[in-house]
């Protein structure tokens, strides 16, 4: 079973893998292009556990609730920061805060001094980690500590949107994701790199909100898989490492969060966690998050 990584702020941990190939998680829109503001409600998370300090992507479900991946939640220490700045680095390093104490995470002080939201992160009871397909359930919230009311919150898909997207249709139908993270193109040679800038790979800047249009490729009752291929004629790109819980679109509806992919390099098939499904739905709405519609 796939168990994606996550993205470290400044290094990428490229370290897991399973059956049937190698699966990261999503970071970073591969192709596409700069979103500006057409999705002022996708914003960034950052946070720390047990292994270092990582960054997702994320959607505000409410005034006061982001919608993410549960592998962006579990084994948080402390607070989550929230930026929803369309652009939050050309190069580095890093303006993101360090904490205080990174053993025990940011505090909400902390990250208010430093002029970003703050919030509590929870992971959904029944997540599997990545170890069943059908009981997959990578969705996590934050809890904002306090509401943010100037942007309108994006619309969660109905109960059972994307049954109708029937294998036929599903093929010729485009999603829309968007997320911030990691973009993968050849990188400038260098006298001492290893990839001499032969090969595209992950890079970490411009560190700002991506947006990429990819075609169908297969429905379960959990999981949407999209082509990240930026080379098909029928899309623009995919996600990559740090696009991880970042919102997709059809028809006006967020219908899943970005959970994982397949290879290193990104242009491969991409999965996303529905959240148009009642497992997810119903816990959603003990935050007073519910579908539209």
């Amino acid at each position: 079973m796939p168990k994606p990584t996550r993205r470290t702020l400044g290094v990428l941990a490229l370290t897991t893998a399973l059956c049937g190939g190698t699966a990261l998680s999503a970071s970073a829109i591969t192709g596409g292009e700069a979103d500006g503001e057409r999705h002022p409600n996708v914003g960034m998370i950052f946070f720390y556990d047990d292994e270092g300090r990582f960054r997702c992507t994320a959607s505000l479900a409410s005034p006061t609730v982001l919608l993410t991946a549960a592998h962006c939640t579990e084994g948080t220490l402390g607070k989550t920061g929230v930026t929803f700045s369309t652009l939050i680095a050309e190069q580095g390093p890093s303006p993101l805060p360090v904490a205080a104490d990174p053993s025990a995470g940011y505090t909400q002080e902390e990250l208010e001094v430093a002029g970003y939201a703050s919030g509590t992160a929870y992971t959904h009871p029944q997540y599997s980690d990545f170890t069943d397909m059908r009981n997959w359930n990578d969705v996590g919230v934050i809890f904002l500590d306090k509401p943010i009311n100037d942007i309108f919150p994006v619309a969660v898909a109905p109960s059972g949107f994307l049954d109708k997207f029937t294998a036929n249709l599903l093929n010729k139908a485009i999603f829309t994701s968007v997320g911030y993270g990691t973009e993968v193109r050849k990188a400038v040679p260098t006298a001492d790199g290893p990839n001499q800038g032969k090969r595209p790979t992950a890079e970490s800047y411009p560190m700002l909100r991506r947006v990429a249009d990819q075609p169908g490729q297969k429905l379960t009752s959990q999981i949407l898989q999209l082509n990240g291929n930026l080379n098909d004629k029928k899309g623009t790109g995919g996600t990559c490492f740090g696009d991880s819980g970042g919102p997709t679109f059809k028809d006006g509806y967020q219908v899943t969060v970005t959970s994982y992919g397949y290879n290193d390099n990104c242009r491969y098939i991409g999965g996303y966690q529905r959240i148009d499904i009642p497992v997810v739905q119903d816990w959603l709405a003990g935050f007073g998050v519910t579908p539209a519609g």
